[in-house]
């Protein structure tokens, strides 16, 4: 089946066999979500945060392979956090519509976007490095777990660029011990687990330009740094159930780095 076949307006079909391949590994690849001319739209906002053009206020503008302490010119990993709130006009585009839809054929209805972020590695950043971790392991843990995060392709997405590797089928496992990447959360906000070769199956996925990978929340993920003369830039938009999404509001979580509760004990949540 063609991607044009697969794109109709702001639904994109997905496969029984791919539904299967998300349950199974925890993360699926789905080509051709945005065509090249459907892309160039999202590619010029997103290149508007680049130049900063667009002002993001504060630590949901920081570098997730160093610390808060970088100027802007340093970031190896450029992180934009909740770029839907700083450009409201960015609400509804077409990739949050085709995601929507990919996401209530693989979890049924009742899910919303829970956050969306860029994440662009600059040129011959070797320490553009995003460390293994699982994403439930930044939030709370509430009774609905269904989770979808969409991660779509800017740039084609090369293991010379840093793409996206998984640890399939971890997510059926326990949440792994997690640790800062600092000396704590204050410095940086980025954590990290371990993997070990010898036992974990270590699988990159390097992606088209206009594809997207959705993951689980629990399935260990990571990148390595980009070893090329152009940049890779991904845009991601997970989504959670409603009723988990509201409850993490109430608890006053909003995935800001901004938030004066960003460490996971400060809402009520041990980490593992």
């Amino acid at each position: 089946m063609t991607s044009d076949v697969r794109r109709d307006g702001p639904f994109y079909r997905v496969t029984e066999e791919e539904k299967e391949r998300f349950r199974r590994d925890g993360y699926v690849h789905l080509a051709g979500v945005l065509s090249e001319d459907e892309l160039a739209t999202i590619a010029a906002t997103y290149d508007r945060f680049l130049r900063r053009e667009i002002t993001v206020p504060g630590k949901d503008l920081c570098d997730m392979s160093g610390d808060y302490t970088r100027t802007f010119e340093q970031f190896s990993i450029v992180n934009v956090m909740l770029p839907r709130r700083y450009h409201p006009e960015w609400q509804g585009n077409l990739y949050e519509q085709r995601a929507a839809s990919i996401v209530q054929q693989l979890h049924g209805e009742g899910m919303v976007i829970d956050y969306d972020q860029l994440l662009a590695k600059r040129p011959f950043k070797t320490d553009a490095v995003f460390e293994w971790h699982q994403d439930q392991a930044y939030w709370p843990v509430l009774p609905d777990s269904r989770t979808a995060t969409c991660w779509l392709a800017v740039d084609d997405s090369t293991l010379e660029n840093g793409c996206m590797r998984f640890v399939p089928g971890s997510q059926k496992g326990p949440i792994r011990p997690h640790r800062p990447l600092k000396s704590d959360r204050g410095e940086s906000h980025t954590l990290l687990t371990d993997v070990d070769p010898a036992t974990d199956e270590i699988r990159p996925v390097p992606i088209r330009r206009g594809d997207i990978t959705v993951h689980d929340e629990r399935v260990i993920h990571g990148s390595g740094g980009n070893r090329t003369a152009g940049w890779r830039r991904a845009y991601i938009v997970a989504f959670r159930a409603a009723p988990t999404v509201a409850e993490e509001r109430r608890l006053g979580f909003t995935h800001s780095h901004n938030d004066e509760k960003t460490v996971l004990e400060d809402v009520g949540f041990a980490r593992p």
